[in-house]
């Protein structure tokens, strides 16, 4: 079965709540062998406090509308063993075991609504619809997007401000010199981006592959490739929606394995009461990061964060707040550290199919013991990070985009040799799925 397909049934299961009500209504009368009280009750006025069942289908319905196809499923049988004249549950019952490829179950459903209920004929047509074209086995949908870019990036080595580096000696304060591999290097790259992201269960779970190389012209020791892989997988505590991600990850620099990493994430969606078109998010992550060849810098990363969406007809803005603790597992200089960041994220349609976008990030990161006092750094680190970003996006067909986009970053730091800024401009071409 198709994605289009999948997503008509969707959409027609999340209406089925109005329409089989009005049915019900439109018909006069209760299902053959009832009593006139079994007869489907006026909706309710808007203040009146929702039943245990009404509650039940709701819950069902999101199910549905995340994509737990599963878990609707079995939230539609409850629903019909309490409340057996829910012609809605039985509608909807019916479709989602079509779209998972249950024909002979579906069927029975479908018979069972067509001689019970007496039907509108608006139902009895999305009825015959569903039974034209086949409940045909569950078949797992996907989506794939690639990007292929150039820019310029003014600070390949994040190479220091200053160069010259101001320690203080035995016989006072002392100026060194930086080596030339230790300041700012410039130079162009071109980078390719690929994304991939299928249907595991029929339960919205999903998996995830994610691609990027970036080749610089003349830096070719500052070549980087990414390749990371995970499941995302849906599910809900009662009205609390939560979503668990699993990731591994390899990065490669200059030709050689660089770094692994493995990363534990839950997003929780509290039902607390907000504003339309708002969002709020709990997520919790721990990182465990090895290096290669420097062991000493292994570490877990343990962070919590806050993220709240908001989302009006021109304009989406995204705020995101969190702490962080990076765990040294081994004598890395500084030891253990914790952060903080704040993230602002705006995007609005500007006319002539282009968007623009937005970024503003601040990152903090406080070490817990000098950096190394056998090299004369015996500060501690403190680091205060600032990142700009603004993108131009402007569609050149249902698949393809053209992207301008400039970053600038302002790494400030108690310790000198550490201080950098960097800058980069890039124009990307994306192409997706439908």
């Amino acid at each position: 079965m198709n994605r289009s397909s999948n997503v008509v049934r969707a959409v027609a299961g999340l209406s089925l709540a109005l329409t089989c009500a009005g049915a019900l209504a439109q018909s006069g009368s209760p299902p053959p062998g009832a009593s006139p009280e079994d007869a489907a009750p006026p909706d309710p006025p808007a203040q009146a406090v929702r039943t245990p069942e009404e509650l039940l289908y709701q819950e069902a319905l999101q199910s549905l509308a995340e994509g737990r196809k599963s878990d609707a499923s079995e939230q539609m049988s409850r629903l019909i063993g309490i409340v057996p004249q829910h012609a809605g549950a039985w509608l909807d019952l019916a479709l989602i075991q079509c779209s998972l490829g249950q024909g002979d179950e579906a069927e029975r459903l479908f018979a069972n609504v067509e001689t019970r209920f007496n039907p509108r004929r608006e139902i009895l047509e999305l009825i015959a619809e569903a039974r034209d074209t086949g409940c045909m086995r569950w078949t797992p949908a996907s989506t794939a997007a690639i990007s292929v870019s150039r820019g310029i990036d003014d600070n390949v080595n994040q190479g220091a401000s200053n160069s010259s580096f101001i320690v203080e000696g035995p016989d006072g304060t002392v100026e060194l010199p930086l080596l030339d591999d230790f300041l700012p290097k410039r130079d162009g790259y071109t980078q390719v981006s690929a994304d991939y992201v299928r249907d595991v269960t029929a339960n919205g779970t999903l998996g995830f592959l994610q691609f990027q190389g970036r080749r610089y012209d003349s830096l070719r020791d500052y070549d980087t490739t990414a390749l990371y892989g995970g499941v995302e997988s849906p599910w809900r505590l009662d009205t609390w929606l939560v979503r668990g991600t699993a990731s591994l990850g390899l990065t490669g620099m200059g030709g050689h394995l660089y770094q692994r990493q493995g990363q534990a994430q839950l997003r929780v969606t509290p039902p607390v009461p907000l504003p339309p078109r708002t969002q709020l998010h709990v997520i919790g992550a721990v990182t465990r990061t090895d290096y290669a060849t420097l062991s000493a810098f292994d570490a877990n990363l343990i962070e919590g964060r806050l993220l709240l969406s908001h989302y009006t007809g021109a304009l989406s803005a995204t705020v995101t707040a969190g702490v962080q603790s990076d765990r040294a597992l081994a004598d890395r200089p500084g030891g253990d550290r914790h952060g903080a960041y704040v993230s602002l994220n705006l995007r609005r349609p500007l006319g002539w199919n282009t968007t623009g976008e937005l970024a503003y990030t601040r990152q903090t990161w406080d070490s817990a013991s000098a950096y190394s006092p056998e090299l004369l750094i015996d500060q501690v680190r403190a680091q205060r990070t600032h990142v700009l970003r603004a993108s131009l996006t402007y569609q050149i067909g249902k698949q393809q985009s053209v992207v301008l986009e400039a970053r600038a970053v302002r790494n400030r730091e108690n310790i000198s040799i550490f201080q950098y800024n960097n800058r980069q401009l890039q124009l990307s071409w994306q192409w997706h799925t439908p």
